[in-house]
């Protein structure tokens, strides 16, 4: 062997040592981990948002300072105040005014003043009333005014307060200490008590008349999932006294029979005149109630990731992704609530926000056949509960903390209450593939922002959600799960439900859930508009003789607020729209379209003594004038006093004319839950969605997500693996990257 080839195999070897090595270096080496790309158009409001955002814990404790110094009354904590105290109940955002904040907002004048809701409970006074207050200016409060007679035409009586957390535990130390021992042998030999086995849940409203406060409570096994567990014993508590001494039980229920009071039930008990059903006592995670796992765990769900970082941003409560922005807040007692929402820099809507979601229970026993629950009394914002990370919401969601003060003088923070995120769902919002003369493909990949929170109210949670996709459309979705509240099962209680477990009968009800849409279509002054269709029979014109069929569009300006208030089963115009003072390039009116996604049950009827504090419920959609005197569609104070409501819907729709006004759209959508086995041990989200999505009518001059940076287009000239003909093609270098995993972390057991 020469020398010359000796080199030649010297240097190939190296190479190949070479090679081999980094092989063997690279080998274990996975992708880089993704990196944040900067968003392509900045976050320009300059804090105008704040104008909408929610009160910070430091302005909530200046607000409860300046009441205990200002009012010159002593103010007892809410969290442990007697009925015969004063406290506050709930401090929230007052919003200022749509005229101010329009002022502000669009011709550049003085910020309205931020300014404080305070609700307060003046049971320690010769004339015990509900007052609220507006405190202001904040974040250093000098000045307080009382709203309440111009917010409601008068004072507001003291039993039509929401119950406190702590009202309901004094009336479970009633029943513990006072009640439940007048009948020793019934309650340990039937219901096994021993003092804290049993859970109770509340119905409402309380009584039959106005003035009342009485109440029914049904016992369930203190277990995980309790609701599920009824015992067969209810008990009806009066509790109107404002001496909590003077409270009473004024009628007991067990297993179908009615009896004045425990004493008497102990009576019939011992002289063996009780029909018993005692219920096998379940161990403490509920059994067939429990929500623990039954199979082992097996591969990873799926995961969505960003790989160059989130295409939106949030900056304190001011939203922007793509051609959208708006701002968000929570309230008290109507939860989540949007405003100013923009698209492509236009106002669409001032406000979108949830006002009230109810549920109609039947039943053969008292608790479930009285329980109208009117879940905005309770505090769907108070009640919204922290988000688990990758079950409620996207792993790499955007999550964000809520501030609340109600049920006590102290400020609450609900860690990761609320979640941004972009979803890919997984279908195109539009397509084409054309196969016939010209060959393309064309199409969009459906990809939509998503603001959450979730309202867990006694059984139920609400899934709220506010999704703004690519063409211009708006969804307002709720998509309802939790347990089931369920009756003891006795006598003929199948006319009222499905039996789901040995005792348990999962009672039918109804949910209605109302939205309030204060559209801004091209400006403040909008009109309402019906199209929809007729068959015309016509003459083929080219064959006289043959009839033809053809559908034809119909059109209608509807003039009044009566004209616009469409009851929950009647026939709504298949489109329905928000129009415009201004026409697009094509010489038609600029719309936005309501579409109610819905499968309601019945509303109460009307002859109801209780049915105008929900007559909101009596229509799928009304449109009335929008005014400051009717922020609501109804009030926390219907729901303990439904009789003389404080706020009736109804009222607000008066035949006034709504051609070139400020409107407002109220929304009810609901679906009616008949409980099955299914149903246990809680109910899904599937099938049990509804809402309402707000589209573009001829308000563009042709669809907006055309300008999407998504799009995908190439046709059978090009090369649709090229990156710059295809961006799909380049994700598999784009997206090679491992998404940046923040630990796992929960904090929602730290306030309960």
């Amino acid at each position: 062997m020469n020398m010359k080839t000796a080199l030649v195999l010297l240097v190939l070897a190296i190479a190949t040592i070479f090679a081999l090595v980094c092989v063997l270096l690279t080998r274990g080496r996975g992708p880089s981990t993704c990196q944040q790309q900067p968003l392509e158009q900045e976050d320009t409001g300059g804090g105008q948002s704040l104008v909408f955002a929610d009160l910070s814990p430091e302005e909530m404790v200046q607000v409860v300072r300046y009441l205990r110094g200002a009012l010159g009354v002593p103010l007892v904590d809410a969290s442990r105040a007697k009925p015969s105290d004063n406290c506050i109940a709930s401090i929230d955002l007052q919003v200022p005014a749509k005229a101010e904040v329009l002022r502000f907002l669009d011709e550049g004048g003085a910020r309205p003043p931020r300014e404080a809701l305070a609700v307060l409970y003046f049971g320690n006074q010769p004339d015990p009333n509900v007052t609220e207050y507006v405190v202001g200016p904040l974040p250093a409060p000098a000045y307080h005014r009382d709203v309440t007679v111009r917010r409601y035409g008068g004072t507001v009586p003291y039993h039509r307060r929401p119950t406190l957390a702590v009202e309901y535990q004094q009336i479970m130390e009633v029943l513990r200490g006072q009640v439940f021992p007048t009948a020793p042998s019934f309650m340990h030999q039937v219901l096994e008590y021993d003092g804290a086995n049993l859970a109770a849940l509340t119905a409402a409203p309380r009584g039959f008349q106005s003035g009342d406060r009485i109440t029914w409570f049904a016992l369930f096994q203190n277990v995980s999932g309790f609701f599920v567990h009824p015992v067969g014993l209810e008990v009806l508590v009066d509790h109107s006294s404002l001496d909590i001494t003077q409270w009473t039980v004024s009628r007991v229920f067990y297993n179908g029979q009615y009896y004045t009071d425990m004493v008497q039930l102990e009576s019939a008990y011992v002289q063996g005149r009780v029909s018993v059903q005692k219920v096998r006592r379940a161990p403490l995670d509920g059994d067939f109630s429990s929500m623990k796992p039954r199979a082992p765990r097996a591969a990873p769900f799926p995961l969505q990731f960003e790989p160059q970082g989130p295409r939106y941003s949030v900056k304190n409560n001011h939203v922007l992704f793509q051609a959208w922005s708006f701002a968000f807040g929570m309230s008290v007692s109507r939860g989540l609530r949007l405003f100013d929402i923009r698209h492509q820099g236009e106002r669409i809507a001032y406000e979108i926000s949830v006002q009230e979601a109810l549920s109609v229970y039947g039943s053969n026993c008292p608790g479930g056949m009285s329980t109208r629950y009117m879940d905005g009394s309770f505090g769907i914002g108070h009640y919204t509960s922290p988000l688990v990370r990758g079950v409620d919401c996207p792993y790499l969601a955007t999550y964000l903390d809520v501030h609340c003060l109600a049920h006590s003088q102290l400020p609450r923070t609900t860690k990761g209450a609320l979640c941004i995120f972009e979803q890919n769902l997984g279908s195109p919002l539009r397509r084409h593939y054309s196969n016939l003369q010209s060959l393309y493909y064309g199409g969009l990949v459906n990809s939509a922002l998503v603001i959450r929170s979730i309202a867990t109210v006694g059984n139920y949670d609400y899934v709220w959600d506010f999704i703004f996709y690519q063409n211009g459309a708006i969804e307002g979705k709720v998509q309802a799960t939790g347990y089931p509240s369920s009756s003891f099962l006795h006598g003929d209680g199948l006319r009222y439900g499905n039996r789901v477990w040995e005792h348990t009968l999962g009672t039918i009800h109804t949910h209605f859930i109302n939205y309030k849409v204060d559209l801004d279509v091209g400006g403040v002054k909008n009109s309402l508009v019906a199209h929809d269709m007729v068959f015309e029979m016509t003459r083929a014109p080219w064959s006289p003789e043959q009839q033809i069929e053809r559908p034809q569009l119909t059109k209608e300006v509807l003039d009044t607020e009566d004209q616009a208030a469409f009851r929950l089963q009647s026939k709504l115009p298949r489109y329905l729209y928000f129009a415009a003072n201004s026409k697009n390039k094509w010489g038609h009116q600029r719309g936005y379209r309501i579409q109610i996604s819905s499968f309601a049950g019945d509303h109460i009827p009307e002859a109801s003594s209780m049915e105008r504090a929900i007559s909101w419920a009596r229509y799928q959609l009304a449109v009335t004038r929008r005014k400051e005197e009717e922020p609501t569609s109804t009030s926390i104070y219907n729901q303990n006093d439904p009789w003389t409501p404080t706020v009736a819907f109804t009222d607000f729709i008066n035949n006034e004319t709504i051609t070139n006004e400020d409107l407002v759209a109220w929304i009810t959508a609901g679906f009616l839950h008949i409980p099955h086995s299914e149903d246990i041990p809680n109910t899904v989200t599937v099938g049990n969605s509804v809402g309402f999505l707000l589209r573009p009518y001829n308000y563009y001059d042709l669809d907006p997500s055309i300008y999407s940076h998504d799009g995908v287009f190439f046709t059978s000239e090009q090369d649709p693996t090229a990156c710059d003909t295809n961006p799909v093609a380049c994700l598999p270098a784009a997206a090679s990257c491992l998404p940046n995993l923040p630990p796992f972390t929960y904090e929602g057991f730290r306030n309960a």
